[in-house]
């Protein structure tokens, strides 16, 4: 079943915010990973394997991407729509 994801803007212009329907990290600490990293979790797994994807940094409802300098926000959204729709 897919998470219902809404996209906002950051005043970071290389940072996007993610706000799903429901927890996506679970717990009272946040989760910072970064290219490279190999987290167990499945989202956090799916999104870093976006090509141009740097980091993320996920708390419970949310999860803040961000991406390389030259990469495409054009580009990365439906790659990162999918992701959410893959869990």
């Amino acid at each position: 079943m897919a998470i219902e994801v809404r996209a906002e803007a950051t005043p970071n212009p290389n940072a996007m915010k993610f706000t799903a329907s429901e927890v996506l990290f679970e717990g009272t600490g946040s989760a910072s990973f970064k290219k490279g990293d190999n987290p167990d979790h499945p989202l956090a797994k799916a999104l870093l394997a976006i090509e141009g994807v740097d980091n993320i940094f996920g708390y419970q409802d949310f999860v803040t991407v961000n991406k390389e300098i030259d990469a495409d926000w054009d580009t990365l959204l439906p790659k990162i729509e999918e992701a959410f729709n893959q869990q």
